[in-house]
């Protein structure tokens, strides 16, 4: 238990430091091989990056939070 706690707090941070990772199609190349031709990798559209699902996930949460929660109202000094 202490290992799996230990390995997402980990991931976790790897996540916030490095939040893009190599494309897993292209290798991080940005090209991929059809019959014998170099094209586009048609995953990361050449940008040879792809989101990490941590982030995409913490994206996700954030954002749901943010459309859900009220916006403080400012205050006016009179």
């Amino acid at each position: 238990m202490a290992a799996l706690i230990l390995w997402l707090g980990g991931y976790a941070v790897l996540c916030a430091v490095r939040p893009f990772a190599p494309c897993r199609k292209c290798g991080g190349v940005g090209e991929i091989e059809r019959f014998g031709k170099p094209k586009m990798c048609p995953r990361c559209l050449g940008d040879k990056l792809r989101l990490r699902v941590g982030r995409r996930m913490h994206n996700a949460w954030r954002r749901t939070r943010t459309a859900g929660t009220r916006p403080t109202p400012e205050r006016t000094n009179r």
